[in-house]
């Protein structure tokens, strides 16, 4: 089972939101609108996006995270370094 079971529901609920998001952007740029309007749109379903990133992680740290810190070892130091990948990622993009 994964961290994000419990918010399972929420976050595919996100996901066919941002998917619409998507979908209404490429018929935007079909429809030739204004430049700065798609570029607005881009950066909604961006932010989205992140926000379900960020769920995602929460679940991860409180779920995964948590069980392997108290099992410790060699467990515990590879959960820590994905989470801290995770990080760095949202944080780069």
């Amino acid at each position: 089972m994964q961290g994000y079971h419990e918010d399972k529901g929420r976050v595919m609920a996100r996901l066919r939101r941002i998917e619409g998001q998507v979908h209404a952007i490429a018929q935007m740029v079909d429809d030739d609108k204004y430049c700065i309007d798609v570029i607005t749109q881009i950066s909604a379903a961006d932010s989205a996006l992140k926000s379900v990133a960020l769920l995602l992680l929460d679940d991860h740290l409180d779920h995964c995270v948590r069980r392997a810190a108290a099992e410790g070892g060699d467990v515990a130091d590879e959960k820590l370094a994905e989470a801290s990948g995770a990080i760095a990622r949202l944080v780069k993009s």
